[in-house]
């Protein structure tokens, strides 16, 4: 019992002082000192921080956010399908007309071009029988006193005025004078001469240059010629029309193309 005392004495860890022992030491801030007496620490001066802008001025009130808690689905209108229809039509008929309207322009304005340069033609080739019939006139007359030619007798030269100086048939030229058509074609008879196919309220006298050749073909025809007394556009597309189809009789000696004339006279009906 002894022995177990002593070993619980002696292994017993005293128990520590309440308060720990030790020195105490003033750190300072500095080496060196005088005095008994702790300064006072120095007044600590707190930052200040420049105010803060007043940002609550510059801020715009919020409008307020337009919401719709319904959403309208969009209307869609109902095609009625023969009314649709019809605006296709009437669209289509429109585009027609403007393309007829369009040909119709163009058509007049060839029709004008063909009626000018018909007109010009006419001036040209009067202008050159002119010529020539003077210096055919002077060339024979030259060195005479004759004031005329013919066998009726009588001044001046007997013919009409649509014949050719050179042509020795005194009287109203050669055709069927009970159909109003006549032609001038120097030396040669003529097959056929068709009658101009027209049913049109208008009269005048259409004179067509025809060339001819070998065989007996009209293979060219120029309605409107000196001593036409119509330029109706009508009237010279069917004599030009009737002379193309014109037929005289061949002849190996002529020339190669012969020129003459048909005379038509359009009587109205």
């Amino acid at each position: 019992m002894l022995l177990a005392l002593l070993i619980f004495v002696a292994f017993t860890a005293p128990e520590p002082p309440e308060y720990e022992e030790g020195i105490l030491v003033n750190f300072g801030t500095d080496e060196t000192g005088s005095g008994l007496i702790e300064p006072s620490p120095a007044a600590v001066q707190e930052e200040t921080s420049p105010p803060l802008p007043n940002v609550a001025s510059d801020v715009q009130p919020e409008e307020p956010i337009l919401t719709q808690n319904i959403e309208e689905a969009p209307v869609v209108k109902k095609v009625d399908p023969e009314a649709e229809k019809k605006r296709l039509e009437k669209l289509e008929a429109d585009r027609k007309l403007r393309e007829q309207i369009e040909v119709e322009r163009k058509r007049k304005e060839q029709e004008e071009i063909e009626r000018k340069r018909i007109e010009e033609e006419q001036k040209r080739q009067a202008d050159i029988m002119n010529r020539t019939k003077n210096a055919i006139e002077n060339s024979r007359n030259a060195g005479t006193k004759t004031t005329g030619e013919g066998e009726t007798g009588g001044a001046g030269n007997q013919g009409v005025q649509t014949g050719s100086v050179d042509s020795k048939v005194r009287g109203d030229g050669s055709g069927q004078g009970d159909k109003g058509i006549s032609y001038d074609l120097q030396g040669r008879g003529f097959q056929s001469l068709p009658a101009p196919k027209y049913d049109y309220q208008g009269e005048g006298r259409v004179v067509v240059e025809v060339s001819v050749d070998r065989s007996g073909k009209v293979i060219q025809a120029i309605p409107g010629t000196k001593g036409s007394t119509t330029l109706d556009e009508y009237l010279l597309k069917v004599a030009k029309d009737a002379a193309l189809l014109a037929r005289f009789e061949a002849k190996p000696d002529a020339p190669a193309i012969q020129k003459g004339t048909i005379t038509y006279n359009f009587i109205l009906k």
